[in-house]
């Protein structure tokens, strides 16, 4: 074969590769891009549907000052558990505040002492509820705020979604509400405004 002839050869079949290599090159590209997005998207903290239904850049804060304009109204917030009561349906799980990031993860206010560290609670049918809670550090909540409030300034929340952190990461968990219209009983010792 002369030189010339074999360089045909190659440059037809090279042309034949290229557009077959663009092809598998542009969808593997695709199926990564599909792959990440499913992933990334399953992977939320938050699941977006609940994102949508919370009240914008709530805060402990505004929650406790203006109690009236959130009431019925999801908001989310984060927070350490430090308590739980119990009656016969419910659990009542008292909640430190710690502020979410872009993330919907909670972090340590800046002020320890400031209106940020204040708490709040949330209650939850507790059959439903999974006892792995127990070892979360943190927790975001997705909550409709109720018209009871204990000590007069700890908003009370009806649990609709939770994702929980725990200090190993075997112990993350996620919790959803299966009756987003359940309304809890009253226990002893909370006021309702």
């Amino acid at each position: 074969m002369s030189g010339t002839t074999l360089r045909t050869q190659l440059n037809q079949s090279h042309h034949v590769m290229i557009p077959y290599t663009s092809l598998q090159q542009w969808s593997t590209c695709l199926i990564m891009t599909i792959s990440m997005t499913v992933f990334l998207w399953g992977c939320a903290n938050v699941p977006r549907q609940y994102v949508r239904m919370a009240e914008p850049g709530t805060t402990l804060t505004a929650l406790t000052v203006h109690p009236e304009m959130y009431r019925g109204k999801v908001v989310l917030l984060g927070g350490t558990i430090i308590e739980e009561e119990e009656n016969e349906q419910d659990l009542w799980l008292h909640v430190i505040n710690r502020p979410l990031d872009q993330d919907y993860i909670p972090h340590r206010p800046a002020d320890m002492n400031g209106p940020e560290a204040g708490s709040y609670w949330v209650v939850v049918t507790k059959q439903q509820f999974p006892r792995q809670y127990r070892q979360w550090a943190r927790i975001t909540v997705v909550g409709r705020v109720t018209d009871t409030q204990r000590f007069k300034t700890e908003p009370v929340l009806s649990l609709l979604y939770v994702r929980g952190w725990g200090l190993d990461s075997a112990h993350h968990g996620a919790w959803e509400n299966v009756d987003p219209n359940y309304i809890p009983s009253t226990p002893g010792g909370l006021k309702k405004n």
